[in-house]
């Protein structure tokens, strides 16, 4: 069965000024970050902005993703909706279109569910589309976190390969990698702490700093792979800076302007998310010379 490692990134979603898909500048900036070493590419995640668009929309920008990466690292495609309904719809969709190697299917969101209906949720998922899923898990947004038992009881499905942990409380991906069965990959979703969960038995992260710093990122799975953890812990530390940045608006907000002034042509995030904080700029400008 597949199995998600390495450093992951939940690609931008480049759009035009009045915030229309741009597939040229996304197929552009996918390039660009395969050629600087990550080891998959996730459209649609959070800061892909999967919130923001119509499923039609949604079907098109995997499409595009899929046909930019051709099969030169894994495709990874977030297809989780606030209802089963749609989220066996969507995954369909995506299955039916080929190309992806793995659904992220983040957990109902919303809603106010309890840990069987997440259950629920994703078996019947599980039993409705025979693909690879990658369990989401990120309860700031959610306002549902999903416990380790849960995900104990779901992988007894073979097709859940594993789970993406944004909640940040390590405690939490501890309990995942401890608690849970091995056929569970664990990947940490909060990148001040790729490197401990990589050493606590993780097998890899879904990065958003790496849309901004792709090289940088990538290398603290390879120096850890090499078993340098000093250098590893190098370059963990460095990405503190531009982290404490992203704290002061919406963090993909941030994470795509950063980009952009690093010279991409994402565009816009959509609105009411966009960061037009002048302060935010002259932070993020500040930053980029720590990396120079």
């Amino acid at each position: 069965m597949f199995k998600p490692k390495g450093v992951i990134t939940p690609v931008l979603t480049a759009l035009t000024e009045d915030e229309k898909f741009n597939p040229q500048a996304y197929t552009e900036f996918i390039d660009h970050l395969i050629e600087a070493g990550v080891k998959g590419i996730f459209p649609l995640g959070t800061n892909g902005e999967f919130y923001a668009f119509s499923q039609e929309e949604k079907i098109e920008i995997i499409r595009t993703a899929v046909k930019a990466v051709d099969g030169r690292v894994p495709v990874y495609a977030g297809t989780g909706c606030v209802t089963t309904k749609e989220t066996i719809e969507l995954s369909l969709a995506v299955k039916a279109m080929g190309g992806v190697d793995c659904l992220s299917v983040i957990s109902p969101y919303f809603v106010a569910v309890s840990q069987d209906d997440i259950y629920r949720h994703y078996s019947a998922v599980a039993k409705a589309v025979n693909m690879p899923i990658l369990l989401y898990n990120i309860p700031g947004r959610t306002g549902n976190n999903i416990d380790w038992k849960t995900v104990k009881k779901l992988a007894s499905f073979e097709n859940i390969v594993g789970i993406k942990d944004s909640s940040g409380n390590f405690d939490n991906t501890l309990k995942y990698i401890e608690n849970t069965d091995t056929s569970i990959n664990v990947l940490m979703g909060s990148d001040s702490l790729i490197l401990w969960a990589l050493m606590a038995g993780a097998t890899g992260a879904i990065a958003g700093c790496s849309n901004v710093f792709p090289e940088l990122m990538s290398s603290i799975y390879d120096l850890w792979e090499q078993g340098k953890i000093k250098e590893a812990n190098e370059a963990q530390k460095k990405i503190r800076p531009f982290r404490n940045v992203m704290q002061t608006g919406n963090p993909n907000s941030v994470v795509k302007r950063a980009a952009q002034l690093k010279g991409w042509n994402v565009g816009p995030a959509r609105e009411p998310s966009n960061c037009v904080n002048p302060a935010i700029d002259a932070a993020l400008l500040e930053v980029f010379k720590l990396y120079e």
